[in-house]
């Protein structure tokens, strides 16, 4: 028996190759499954089954095109209900893998589909869970994406996971290694361990919702507080995970039709495209196409994609590094974007280089914001996250977290100028871009964020530590 984990960073998903004699299973497979098909020839073994632990909110899942591809079956827990062939599983249903077996254990809570799949040994016994959502590292799924789909209520869904969790989970023995399906900087939770592996009994003794002493009311109050309203592209992709979608294959080649700067214009203008540069934001800053949305591809572009454009039909044209093209398709995907038109053919070099109208963003050193900055008087916006803004911020800095700015954007004044900055530069860049697209100019953006302007003698909070800020 062999278990792979395929951690992919920028979702913080976890799919899993499980193989036996000859046989294998795949556990949440992402989007693009030639790298799937590519470890099945590898190790020379037929794939048996593909499990799906939920219908997935954050990622398109590659069950589908993989299904079509192998033959395997896609199998989900009770109260699956698919638009194209799908086996929903009965609790307690056992499947087979060369030597070993799977054992479905029927989860809900997270969502009422939501399973874990307990893999035994050929021996029979217990070795590991995968948990999907229904169990993190240091965390529990959130009980409040199903509730229109289940007629529930927030409270209703996390009572039925405090129940799926002590009675099934909970009741394995400690040294049965868990497999979450996300890890830290997922939306599917709000308390994830960097850890992408654990035990039940690690869990018993350091997970905040798996304490032995806690009652249902208690747990319920727990999991809730502090939830975020989930991105707006999570519909969107449960809805492509049970009704199907275009093929990756078509979808990439697609995006990768190559479209002349003399003709970039025209195109945006007629296909009402967005202009997606995905450039790192220093580079950006200096020169980027009028009107364009920078979400560099070295951070976590697919999930502030999905959050911030929300609408995956949105039709997108890209401008990227050179040579990163394809990368860029390919993770627009995996959270749905496949209304992708094309790249611009040579990049901003070449839209440069044809003296084409540019624009920049007014950023500063640290060095200098610390200088000209005036407490009580100069105005800062920082737009990262209410647990990084509680644990310490400039003294007297506005609070409005980048994921929200569709919603305060509206309130800015165009005529009050404002400094801004998140924790490095990656976010602020972000919020620069769409507040300049929206026509505000009237904001200067720091360079290397809050983590620089940390070490200056820039006016501070008391400094919280954000373990206790999320309790």
């Amino acid at each position: 028996m062999k278990i792979e984990q395929i951690y992919t960073g920028c979702l913080a998903q976890g799919a899993y190759y499980i193989t036996s004699n000859g046989e294998a299973a795949i556990i949440d497979p992402l989007r693009e499954i030639q790298p799937y098909l590519d470890r099945l020839e590898r190790d020379d073994v037929k794939l048996k089954y593909i499990f799906e632990t939920h219908f997935h909110a954050d990622f398109v899942s590659g069950h589908v095109d993989l299904s079509k591809a192998t033959g395997a079956p896609i199998i989900y827990g009770p109260n699956a209900t698919c638009d194209f062939d799908c086996i929903s599983g009965t609790d307690g249903q056992e499947f087979k893998l060369g030597e070993v077996t799977f054992k479905l254990l029927h989860t809900p809570g997270h969502t009422m589909e939501s399973s874990t799949f307990l893999l035994k040994d050929k021996t029979g016994k217990d070795h590991a869970i995968f948990s999907g959502d229904t169990l993190f590292i240091g965390d529990v799924g959130r009980p409040d994406l199903a509730q229109k789909a289940a007629s529930m209520t927030i409270e209703q869904l996390a009572g039925t996971l405090y129940h799926s969790l002590r009675d099934k989970i909970m009741t394995l023995a400690d040294d049965v290694i868990v497999y979450p399906a996300h890890g830290a900087g997922s939306a599917c939770g709000k308390n994830m361990s960097n850890e992408t592996v654990s035990t039940i009994g690690n869990q018993k003794e350091t997970n905040y919702a798996l304490r032995a002493n806690m009652s249902e009311a208690e747990f319920i109050t727990e999991v809730t507080d502090g939830l975020l309203p989930p991105p707006a592209y999570f519909g969107m992709n449960v809805a492509m995970n049970k009704g199907g979608y275009e093929s990756f294959e078509t979808v990439l080649h697609n995006g990768m039709t190559p479209v002349e700067v003399k003709d970039f214009e025209a195109v945006a203008e007629e296909t009402g495209a967005l202009i997606l540069d995905t450039r790192d934001n220093g580079t950006f800053s200096k020169g980027f196409i009028p009107q364009s949305i920078n979400i560099g591809i070295g951070g976590d572009f697919a999930p502030w994609v999905g959050t911030l454009i929300g609408d995956v039909k949105q039709p997108i044209l890209l401008v990227t590094d050179s040579g990163l093209e394809e990368e860029t398709v390919t993770r627009l995907s995996r959270v749905g974007f496949d209304h992708i038109i094309g790249f611009l053919k040579g990049g901003f070099d070449a839209w440069k280089e044809s003296e084409n109208e540019i624009d920049t963003v007014n950023r500063i050193t640290v060095e200098q914001f610390a200088a000209d900055f005036k407490p009580n008087a100069d105005k800062v916006i920082d737009i990262r996250k209410e647990t990084e803004y509680a644990a310490e911020h400039i003294a007297e800095a506005y609070n409005k977290p980048l994921a929200y700015i569709n919603d305060w954007v509206k309130d800015i004044d165009p005529k009050e100028p404002f400094y801004l900055h998140c924790a490095g530069g990656y976010r602020s860049m972000i919020a620069a871009s769409i507040l300049q697209a929206r026509g505000f100019r009237n904001f200067t953006e720091i360079e290397g964020g809050f983590g620089a302007i940390a070490k200056t003698t820039v006016p501070k909070s008391d400094f919280v530590c954000q373990s206790k800020v999320l309790k």
